[in-house]
Parts: structure tokens; C-alpha cells; sequence
């Protein structure tokens, strides 16, 4: 079964660092301007995500947001969670970690793209 988001094992450990420092985490990726381009990392309990946001699925416990207008820019990628050695923005929970998430994109696949139709993608929708 094909998945929309997959992290990598820098990015698992991460993420379980900032859950165990600060519990439930989420993140969010807006595909704004500045800060909102890359991932955001932030405590569970201060995102209210909007009806619109999609859920692309979740990383070690972590629900991993993207907004509907970067969404239908991306929803034919798989992304990839990666976290590099570097400072994030300063609304993230990794600043000050010494690592920064990113994320990558790869096309996926005809028979990942059929099974995506399968499963629609959820969205916050209250």
C-alpha cells in the first residue's frame, strides 16, 4: 500500500527526542513564505489544524499535516521527512536541536498513484 509521507531514520530519531522532551508533537507544512516552506514541528496541542488541511499520515506518533493549497501542489509526491544537521526556523521545535526537518518529494509511481485513488486522502474537515 502506498503511503503519502515516510520519514528517514535521522528524522525517527528526531522526532523521538522532541516527543520525549515535549510530548505529543505534530507537524505542519504549509507551503507558505519563509518559515512556512519547510516543516513545521510544534506540540500537539498548539495546532488547531483548519477543515481544509490534509492528512498525509503519521511519523512515530506524529500527525503530519500539509495545507489543501500546498497539497494540490505536491499530491502527486511521496514526501519524505528528512532531518539535516543545521537550525530550522525559529517556530519549530527542532531550533536549537543542532538539526532542522526538511522535506524531499519523489513521483510516485503508476501502481503508487492507483493505489492512492484507493485511499483518498483524509482532511481535517470538524
Amino acid at each position: 500500500m502506498a503511503e503519502r509521507v515516510s520519514a528517514t531514520p535521522a528524522a525517527q530519531t528526531l522526532i523521538r527526542k522532541l516527543t520525549a522532551e515535549h510530548g505529543p508533537i505534530v507537524f505542519l507544512q504549509s507551503g507558505g513564505c519563509c518559515e512556512g516552506s519547510g516543516p513545521l514541528c510544534m506540540p500537539e496541542n498548539e495546532l488547531r489544524p483548519s477543515a481544509m488541511d490534509v492528512i498525509l499520515g503519521t511519523l512515530e506518533g506524529a500527525v503530519f499535516y500539509m495545507s489543501d493549497s500546498h497539497f494540490s501542489f505536491a499530491e502527486n509526491m511521496h514526501t519524505i521527512l528528512d532531518a539535516v544537521p543545521g537550525s530550522s526556523g525559529s517556530f519549530s521545535l527542532d531550533c536549537g536541536s543542532g538539526m532542522a526537518f526538511i522535506t524531499r518529494g519523489r513521483l510516485y509511481s503508476d501502481k503508487e498513484l492507483a493505489d492512492l485513488e484507493k485511499n483518498p486522502v483524509k482532511r481535517c474537515g470538524y
